[in-house]
């Protein structure tokens, strides 16, 4: 049988069984989007320290796209700048403080990025 990596048991919120062999559930919340060019993109970046213990991270909002698009965009950026980081809900966390270089980044390879806030 095919896998389909779109049909994530995690995300089948009130589904609990079905009998029928062709079942496949629809995730077609309207939730995953097309990733726009990285020319539509408007990235908000800033400094957050709010619930990290005290921990500075820099911020990347704003992405509208795959979470496969943005894994990739955290991944970039985290090589770039050299530090860790994560990926996920349509943000991108870069440990530290490290907007200017993330900017910079981001506007080198076609993105609207600009600094917001800290």
């Amino acid at each position: 049988m095919a896998k389909n990596k779109n049909n994530d048991w995690k995300k089948r919120d009130g589904v609990v069984y079905s009998t029928s062999d062709n079942f496949e559930f629809d995730l077609n919340d309207g939730e995953e989007h097309e990733t726009l060019p990285p020319q539509q993109q408007n990235l908000k970046v800033m400094l957050d320290k709010k619930s990290r213990g005290g921990k500075q991270v820099t911020l990347v909002e704003g992405f509208i796209g795959t979470d496969d698009d943005l894994k990739e965009l955290g991944k970039m950026l985290k090589n770039k700048c050299g530090v860790g980081g994560s990926a996920k809900d349509g943000e991108i966390l870069i440990q530290g403080d490290h907007r200017e270089k993330v900017v910079t980044i981001l506007q080198a390879a076609g993105y609207k990025a600009k600094r917001s806030g800290g």
